[in-house]
């Protein structure tokens, strides 16, 4: 069997829907399960409906789900003719959106909005979505069972950011949708969302449906796992910021893992993990363009592949809004326990370091924003001097056996070399070379690097 991720902009509208269906009927014969996004904007919308409302803006909230309400409904219109089953539809949006309305009403009346809260404002878009898009293969003749994934998804109660119980979850999985699945039904079920013990609504987090599809592939025991989105598959960099960027054919989990955490807009960070852990395929698509073979990654690279032992860097990958600490030791050396010391700080806060450099008497390290970097530098300078550098942005280059290639380095700062750097790290992976720069430089710096590495020729079976 196979699990079969759609993201909000594959499913956006009626036409994106109907393409849905026409790929996914394609494919009934590998036996596959469903995950789907909310409606392309929908999840903003609806945490900005619960923004709106603790800020004491309940009309401008409550005129936020009016207009979700009547996206969903004609949705439901264009998609579903039979009456009975459109009707059943409408009663569920009409139940959700009057959970809604209740939300907005207990958050306005308390001005409070908690984490507890937030979840169960964002956990409806993909409820909604799910729900349409389930009638609609019945629609189209194919046997759907609409499955509410947080029956199987149970999390631990770090709400806005909930860790899945994946033993619970195979348990689950192999009672409420092996069977379904042995029986030929099409699953249709939801990512980000799941439930505590106690049946409270979780969420994993923004972007969190490419890891539900990672999971439910790693607890099925799936052939493959397929991430549907509206790009042809993992790039060699942003086609926003490089129009020449060209589509990755194969890369390893490591690549790919690494192009994540560091920006690259195809896969959630965590996506990878399961799919690792039991080594199961993952192919990126473009429901746009179901033809293209898009990006596979695998293991590790099969070295028969023309070219794939001379081609070093995969892909480059960006993350802007970071800001730099410099830390430095109030004595003259590091004394013992210091680096502990700076680490606990960012333990206790919840504050993740992405690149990080020191020397004899400093520490550089680098986050993302955060409303919690006041606090930090409070608690840094109890026992250290702290500077802030913010508006800086990270820039990774990404490939295998990076470490070991002369020249790689020398390639990349000759390319850039009129451009101040701020921070550089290698060594810790194999696979990156990162290194921190202005914000204000990053669109220039892509660009030159793309042209570096990536404007001759290069080994067809790698990239197109």
């Amino acid at each position: 069997m196979i699990v079969m991720k759609f993201g909000g902009t594959s499913v956006q509208d009626a036409a994106a829907i109907r393409s849905v269906i026409h790929i996914v009927q394609n494919k009934l014969s590998k036996r596959p399960a469903l995950v789907v996004s909310a409606l392309a904007g929908a999840t903003n919308h609806l945490l900005e409906s619960a923004r709106l409302a603790v800020a004491g803006q309940k009309h401008n909230a409550e005129a936020i789900l009016k207009k979700l309400h009547e996206r969903h409904s004609g949705l439901s219109a264009e998609l579903i003719k039979p009456i009975a089953e459109r009707e059943k539809v409408e009663t569920f949006l009409k139940t959700t959106f009057d959970k809604l309305q209740s939300l907005v009403d207990g958050v306005s009346l308390l001005g409070e909005l908690t984490d507890r809260s937030l979840d169960m404002f964002a956990a409806q878009g993909e409820l909604l979505s799910s729900t349409i898009i389930a009638s609609a293969f019945r629609e189209a003749g194919v046997d759907a069972l609409w499955l509410d994934i947080r029956e199987v998804m149970i999390t631990d109660d770090q709400f806005t950011a909930a860790a899945p119980d994946t033993n619970l979850l195979k348990n689950h999985s192999a009672r409420l949708i092996k069977p379904a699945l042995e029986k030929g039904k099409l699953i249709v079920t939801q990512g980000f969302i799941g439930n505590t013990k106690d049946g409270i609504t979780t969420t994993l987090g923004r972007g969190g449906s490419d890891y539900t599809a990672a999971l439910l592939g790693a607890a099925l025991d799936a052939n493959d796992i397929e991430i549907w989105t509206d790009v042809d598959g993992v790039l060699t960099s942003d086609p926003k910021m490089v129009h020449e960027a060209k589509r990755v054919k194969i890369m390893t989990f490591q690549e790919a893992s690494e192009l994540a955490y560091f920006g690259a807009k195809v896969l959630h960070p965590a996506t990878i993990t399961p799919a690792v852990e039991r080594n199961i395929p993952v192919h990126v698509f473009n429901t746009k363009n179901p033809v293209s073979s898009g990006t596979l990654i695998t293991a590790k690279h099969d070295r028969t592949l023309e070219g794939v032992n001379n081609c070093v860097i995969k892909s480059i990958a960006y993350k802007k809004n970071i800001t730099i600490l410099n830390i430095a030791s109030t004595r003259m050396l590091l004394a013992h326990g210091f680096l502990y010391s700076i680490f606990e700080v960012f333990k206790r806060l919840k504050i993740s370091v992405d690149v990080i450099s020191t020397t004899e008497v400093s520490v550089s390290l680098t986050i993302d924003f955060s409303d919690k970097l006041d606090e930090a530098v409070h608690e840094l300078k109890r026992f250290a001097q702290v500077t802030v550098e913010q508006e800086r942005a990270i820039v990774c280059l990404v490939g295998e056996q990076m470490r070991y290639t002369p020249g790689i380095a020398a390639r990349t700062f000759n390319a850039i070399r009129d451009v101040n750097i701020n921070m550089i790290s290698q060594g810790a992976s194999e696979i990156n070379l990162t290194f921190v720069i202005a914000q204000s430089d990053v669109d220039t710096v892509v660009k030159r690097l793309h042209d570096e590495f990536f404007s001759g020729p290069l080994p067809s079976a790698i990239f197109e």
